[in-house]
């Protein structure tokens, strides 16, 4: 408690050093001019209310403005890429570790090496070499026909390459990055050969070819097109939460559960996080920015729409997220999700996981 206590107060005096220096006191020297605003630019590949919400409290807080630029983590990419060296760029916001290497894989982006902020973000949801941290959690689970199966014989991800399961499975194209990046922790787990075979069982075991998004596997459990979905948690909450009956009910003839890898060896968890571009020259901005998003406030809003689970256990859990099981985390290190990236796809294509 004491060092989660001298974090928080370390993440406070960050965000109180910002609106210090961005807010100058009016000075008695008839030369003096006050500073420029601040300007942060953020690629993002979210889209949400609350971080609207979130990016007006900084920038109350700070007197800093922020230039939000908002696309899929793919065109944010292939942006910066062609602005190279002149990208207004600041801060990237991605989905997924894998998504986040990528853009670090590419020469986007450079350490931020803060103490405070190595002290908030647990090791395994940051990068080794500070190039990016989780500022929220997601769980790739499984979401099944509780009228067809019981959660122990979903316990384990291996349980879906089993003949039982023939005909059963939906689940997304093998090129999404959440996937890549399961599967990349799989070969972390499995090693490589046993890893393929597991796709290759899961395939074999398909009720339809990979298409649509999370969503639509869950309802096609729904519509009785399969009875299993691999799915992230937040699709399935935010279905149980929608103002539509359709969308309740779909999540109301649904469970969901988080699979281990083998008994005992805690589950699949991955991250939306934030990385530092090549072209940031104001550091300590940057810094401010994350440490804003690692406080109460700003984990509340950064999971308030999505459903994801906030970095902080201090946080409250978004509304509908305590419908979710019990978990032990993975201690899988995040950047074996991008590290194993090639190898995942490769494995996938020769599974014939389209």
């Amino acid at each position: 408690m004491i060092n989660k206590i001298k974090t928080l107060t370390g993440l406070s005096l960050l965000i109180g050093a910002v609106a210090a220096c961005s807010n100058p006191t009016a000075s008695t020297s008839d030369e003096a001019t006050a500073d420029p605003q601040k300007v942060l630019t953020i690629y993002s590949s979210r889209h949400y209310d609350s971080d609207k919400a979130l990016y007006a409290m900084f920038e109350e807080e700070t007197g800093a403005r922020l230039d939000v630029r908002e696309a899929g983590a793919s065109q944010l990419l292939e942006t910066m890429k062609a602005e190279g060296d002149q990208s207004p760029a600041d801060v990237v916001i991605a989905a997924d570790a894998g998504s986040l290497w990528r853009f670090k894989d590419a020469g986007l982006t450079q350490p931020l090496e803060s103490e405070a902020l190595e002290a908030a973000v647990p090791e395994s949801y940051r990068a080794a070499d500070s190039q990016w941290y989780g500022v929220a959690r997601r769980i790739r689970g499984i979401a099944y026909d509780p009228n067809r199966w019981d959660a122990a014989s979903l316990s384990t991800w291996d349980t879906l390459a089993q003949a039982d399961k023939a005909g059963e499975i939906c689940v997304r194209s093998s090129s999404n990055i959440y996937n890549l990046s399961l599967m990349g922790e799989l070969i972390h787990r499995y090693g490589e050969e046993s890893a393929q075979n597991w796709a290759t069982a899961v395939v074999e075991n398909m009720a339809r070819n990979p298409q649509g998004g999370d969503t639509d596997q869950i309802r096609a459990i729904a519509a009785g097109e399969c009875s299993i979905a691999i799915v992230n948690h937040y699709y399935w909450v935010r279905l149980g939460a929608s103002e539509s009956e359709a969308d309740q009910q779909v999540a109301a003839n649904t469970s969901f559960l988080i699979p281990e890898f083998v008994e005992g060896s805690g589950s699949h968890v991955n991250i939306t996080g934030v990385a530092m571009t090549k072209t940031a020259d104001d550091t300590e901005l940057v810094e401010q920015f994350v440490a804003f998003l690692l406080t109460e406030n700003g984990q509340f809003y950064i999971t308030r729409d999505t459903k994801e689970l906030p970095l902080l256990s201090t946080t409250p859990l978004p509304e509908g997220v305590d419908r979710l099981p019990t978990f032990a985390p993975s201690d899988t290190h995040l950047d074996v999700y991008g590290e194993n990236q090639a190898d995942a796809q490769r494995l996938f294509d020769l599974a014939g996981w389209n």
